[in-house]
């Protein structure tokens, strides 16, 4: 399962890089608006830093706009994926960027049927909101579940993109489960690496190590 970074903080996502965790990043303007900088002065940065996809979205939502801000925004970079919303007016867009060469990523996902109407308009990925149905005590992996089984009946080429992701129990899931994609805050990722077991071993190692006297 591919690992991307959900954030637009270029200092977390230089973090994330040096792991050699790191295959992409997502984006949105929500988390581009805390930078406080303009919008294609910091996707065109993150895209220089990262060779994986760089998903970033539109903020149109007639069919006609979202193409004509989707090959903008396409144009910024070669590893950009355009974010669309998953509407209608989104699908038709899907359909009309993806004819063109250019990476979709269909966002805003609920349902394994509204993904499967991505997979068919030619998305790239399709990021369903695991974290968001569970705030409202939906089974948010239980919708992971439903998309990858359907992709893999129909062998769609479209890549699951796990997104709203809230702890490490959801990437785990994601993984068990078969998604292609978990995209992750920096503050989840950190949280993968860590279990109080390694650290106590770490503590009992270095305490061993000093008690023989030696010296690294």
């Amino acid at each position: 399962m591919k690992l991307f970074i959900d954030t637009a903080d270029v200092d977390e996502i230089r973090q994330a890089a040096a792991m050699g965790v790191l295959d992409g990043v997502t984006t949105n303007p929500s988390l581009i608006a805390k930078t406080g900088r303009p919008f294609e002065e910091v996707v065109k940065e993150i895209c220089s830093m990262i060779p994986g996809p760089v998903s970033a979205e539109c903020m149109s939502t007639d069919a006609e706009d979202l193409i004509e801000e989707g090959r903008r925004i396409a144009e910024i970079a070669d590893n950009i994926a355009v974010k669309v919303p998953l509407t209608v007016d989104g699908l038709r867009a899907t359909k009309a960027l993806s004819a063109d060469g250019v990476k979709v990523n269909v966002t805003l996902c609920f349902h394994p049927v509204q993904a499967l109407l991505a997979a068919k308009a030619g998305a790239t990925y399709v990021s369903p909101f695991v974290g968001r149905l569970d705030d409202i005590t939906t089974d948010g992996m239980g919708l992971i579940a439903d998309i990858v089984t359907i992709f893999d009946n129909y062998d769609f080429p479209t890549e699951v993109l796990v997104a709203s992701i809230r702890h490490p129990i959801h990437v785990l899931e994601a993984a068990r489960l078969g998604a292609h994609v978990s995209t992750i805050p920096y503050k989840v990722i950190a949280q993968l690496a860590n279990h109080p077991l390694t650290d106590i071993g770490i503590e009992r190692f270095l305490a061993d190590w000093r008690k023989s006297q030696q010296s690294a």
